[in-house]
């Protein structure tokens, strides 16, 4: 085996926690290179260009894992330029498989860590990955110019984070030797030098993060003598190309109009052609002719393909291993809209095959999720990492017009041993000292277990739990509710434990609609003092909606279609000047929190309504009283 290097390439995925600055990075590293046209601005192209998703602009988080090359000639570059390939990926937990996916793709990492926050749960997620695979690291603080940085500290604390995990993913010692850059991403600038706390870095580019990348990250490896292989590590599509398979060449050639072996996951083989080949330059993808080991492409021309699968040579066909990644934690149930309101939406998508054929193609791209089927033919279970990658799923058929009913989240249990074992998080929250104690009762109903807890000295406390996942189903709301919207709360999968009991996460019942109708003011007055309603005047509601929260623990059947009769005898002033408060509008995440097991949610392209599973109260009450008399027996 002769192996040989690129000195020409560079792979290295950007990773971090969620919000740290990942994209912007990689934006100001575009745009110091060149990338853009002189014509461009950041006025046209807009801020952070790698988010080009809209829920991803509206979120400011990144949800797919994207890659970009850039052509770097400076003055480390010996002259020639080097093709650095980089891969942005998400932050957020919920959407590690795409994490793994990226790292599949590179030969090192650049570890990103706010100066002020300092390492996360997701940033000791994706290091623990990243070290698992024998990856160099580079460590960049970002945000060295923030009021509140502490930098030494973070740095510090980081270092520990390598040493908690060094033995943990069973890896080499010579990774805590990695070098430290020092960033303000926003300024564009990189410094190997540390500033002072709140100050920018010195220089005026990111010269210094490059240098650090081509001497850190190694160039790809690859055998001289073994034939192709092309592992596949992501899925796009292209309005005159069709579905178009995103590969990391490992071994050989791959040309275009070449005649290649698809190995597919189920062990067959099948012989395809390579209709196109493109390579990325910048933003763009440009048409090639061939690429070689290292080389981060896209081929058209195999419209069945999936992420995992090898393009091996013809002659000698040799896969690569599949893909794997974590188990999915958190379920929900999508089906067709059963609501009496179903349809009513000109042009949505209302068929149970046109509800799966949608399923079916978000299986293609997205690893991490699972779709089975229930009792129900109009209704597959879905399992996902987390609630907001099932909600951003569902939000996206929303906005592509499907009408769906949406269970409560559940979690994905197992059994051990013939025990049974729920998933549980590793929850990092930061809060104001004040409100310390209320976090700690919130956690504590939600059977979680203080692991430790660090007094910043700035007023600020940071507490690290572990706690079941379906505990963390609905905290949110009530988190920031608690804590006036100032505490940040991060979590991250931590494996599996023993069932940890009964949660109650919501103390409060339902106002729920008794009769169809508009809603009317007259029945909005006389039932504010009962809960806080949902709905506004005029609303269609009907029979099992729910239209309001009852502040009190059992639910409440209400006429919120009720009109004030009228008659002959003039009214008082008084009676005209009723006051409304104004209803609070849950978005599609709070609405699936806010339910309960007997509860779920409604999703047209034009409204999210909560209603109960079975409708009709009379039933809903013969099957309750069943419920309990089964649970006497």
């Amino acid at each position: 085996m002769a192996m040989k290097s690129r000195s020409d390439v560079r792979n290295v995925a950007i990773v971090a926690h969620v919000d740290h600055g990942k994209t912007t990075l990689v934006d100001k590293m575009l745009w110091q290179t060149g990338a853009f046209s002189e014509r461009q601005t950041v006025e046209t192209t807009g801020e952070r260009v790698m988010d080009s998703g809209d829920l991803e602009r509206e979120k400011g988080i990144t949800i797919l894992a994207k890659n970009t090359a850039i052509s770097y000639d400076g003055p480390s570059a010996d002259g020639h330029p080097i093709t650095i390939n980089i891969i942005d990926t998400p932050g957020h937990a919920d959407f590690g498989g795409e994490v793994e996916r990226g790292l599949s793709m590179v030969d090192g990492v650049v570890l990103l860590v706010d100066a002020s926050e300092g390492p996360l749960p997701q940033t000791r997620f994706v290091l623990r990955k990243a070290l698992a695979a024998r990856m160099p690291v580079i460590l960049c603080i970002n945000k060295v110019d923030r009021p509140d940085s502490r930098i030494e500290a973070v740095e510090e604390e980081t270092y520990e984070l390598f040493m908690d995990l060094l033995e943990d993913a069973d890896a080499d010692a010579d990774q805590l030797d990695f070098p430290v850059v020092y960033a303000s991403a926003k300024a564009g600038i990189a410094s190997t030098l540390r500033p002072a706390d709140g100050e920018l870095p010195e220089g005026s580019d990111l010269e210094p993060l490059f240098k650090t990348i081509l001497e850190t990250i190694p160039a790809p490896q690859y055998d001289d003598e073994a034939p192709l292989q092309a592992h596949v590590t992501n899925l796009d599509s292209s309005n005159f190309l069709g579905r178009l398979a995103l590969l990391r060449v490992r071994n050989g050639q791959i040309k275009k109009g070449q005649q290649v072996v698809w190995c597919r996951h189920d062990g067959t083989q099948q012989t395809v052609k390579i209709t196109e080949l493109l390579m990325t330059q910048g933003l763009e993808r440009q048409p090639a002719e061939s690429a070689g080991p290292g080389d981060i492409i896209a081929v058209a021309g195999i419209p069945e393909i999936t992420i995992g699968e090898t393009l091996a040579d013809l002659d000698n066909p040799i896969p690569l291993p599949l893909i794997t990644v974590d188990e999915p934690a958190i379920s929900m149930t999508i089906g067709t809209n059963t609501s009496p309101m179903a349809g009513k939406v000109r042009g949505s998508k209302v068929t149970a095959r046109l509800v799966k054929d949608r399923l079916d193609r978000e299986l293609v791209g997205n690893v991490s999720l699972r779709v089975l089927p229930t009792e129900r033919p109009d209704a597959w279970e879905v399992q996902g990492r987390g609630e907001l990658a099932l909600a951003i799923l569902v939000e996206q058929m929303r906005r592509e017009g499907y009408e769906l009913t949406v269970g409560k989240p559940q979690v994905v249990t197992k059994e051990v041993d013939g025990k049974l074992q729920e998933p549980v998080e590793h929850l990092t929250i930061d809060t104001p000292e004040e409100y310390l104690g209320t976090i700690t009762q919130i956690m504590a109903a939600r059977k979680a277990r203080m692991e430790q807890m660090t007094n910043h000295g700035t007023g600020w406390v940071r507490m690290e739990f572990v706690v079941p996942s379906r505990g963390l189903i609905g905290f949110r709301t009530e988190f920031l509710t608690e804590t006036r919207g100032t505490g940040i709360a991060n979590h991250v999968f931590s494996g599996y434990e023993p069932w940890h009991g009964t949660i109650t996460t919501r103390l409060s019942g339902s106002l729920v609609a008794d009769r169809s109708g508009a809603v009317t003011s007259y029945a909005m007055v006389n039932l504010q003092e009962r809960g806080v309603l949902f709905v506004e005047p005029t609303t269609e509601v009907y029979e099992g909606m729910i239209v309001g929260e009852n502040s009190r623990a059992d639910d409440m059947d209400v006429n919120i279609t009720k009109e004030k009769k009228l008659t002959n005898v003039r009214a008082s002033s008084a009676d005209n000047f009723e006051k409304i408060f104004p209803p609070r509008k849950l978005s599609l995440e709070q609405s699936l929190e806010f339910c309960r097991e007997d509860e779920c949610v409604e999703v047209t392209p034009e409204t999210v309504r909560i209603r109960k599973v079975v409708l009709n109260a009379g039933e809903r009450a013969r099957t309750a009283a069943r419920a309990r008399s089964a649970a006497k027996q």
